[in-house]
């Protein structure tokens, strides 16, 4: 995707005014007193497709100079805003694994966990091994942050089938419904690739990466299937939080 049209991209999804908006929940001060709606642009802008120099220049195109590092920092700070702000209680959960590169040589394990009905991303982190203790793991912290011991788990292994018991959950095998993991493991792995030189096969690199872009993902990616809502807005519509 090129530059201007992840820009465009972005100012539909977000509904971003170019107005002199002060609302900005996750960065306090600004002390370079850029416009509100540019930092919440480039913020999602890098979360979903553009590098920190795409986000520098998207900065010059409205007529702000920025540095690299400041809107890193800026960034820093949007993912750590929305990191998990929120409690769901879901009645299916999609849950996978997937290895990902992370610069020439390094890899590691994604862990991702997805509610069926709204889309939302309920956790997702990465393992630098597989198996059923690292589910386990991933299960335990899910738990940590959902009310999921009564949701059905859908899984595609039996050793998601044991990681389930021993965490007392509950899930069966299940081929189909487990497509929007599939898709979203998709929409991560393409993201890794487009990060993996500004990672430099750093995996505390990729998981600030990856808290931020589930952020985006989240609260201000809207789905045609969920009538244009995030999965947050379809989350409460639905009361699961």
């Amino acid at each position: 995707m090129e530059f201007f049209e992840v820009v465009v991209t972005q100012l539909k999804e977000l509904h971003v005014e170019v107005s002199g908006s002060s609302d900005l929940p996750f960065l306090d001060v600004d002390r370079t007193r850029t416009p509100a709606w540019l930092i919440r642009l480039a913020c999602a802008a890098h979360a979903s497709a553009a590098s920190l120099a795409e986000c520098r220049d998207l900065c010059e195109w409205f007529g702000v100079s920025r540095t690299r590092a400041t809107i890193q920092n800026w960034y820093q700070s949007y993912a750590e805003h929305y990191d998990q702000d929120f409690t769901a209680e879901p009645d299916r959960v999609a849950v996978d694994e997937k290895q990902i590169q992370l610069g020439e040589e390094g890899k590691a394990w994604l862990y991702a966990a997805i509610d069926i009905e709204t889309k939302v991303v309920l956790h997702a982190r990465l393992s630098q091994n597989r198996g059923t203790d690292p589910a386990m793991t991933f299960l335990r912290e899910l738990k940590e942050k959902h009310r999921v011991e009564d949701a059905e788990f859908l899984v595609d292994g039996m050793g998601y089938l044991t990681a389930l018991a021993k965490t007392n959950l509950s899930g069966h095998l299940d081929y189909s419904d487990r497509n929007i993991v599939e898709k979203l493991f998709q929409t991560y792995t393409m993201r890794v690739g487009r990060f993996h030189e500004t990672w430099n096969g750093s995996q505390p690199s990729a998981e600030r990466w990856l808290t931020a872009y589930t952020a985006y993902y989240n609260h201000h990616r809207s789905h045609q299937a969920l009538e244009n809502q995030t999965p947050i807005e379809a989350l409460e519509r639905v009361g699961s939080i």
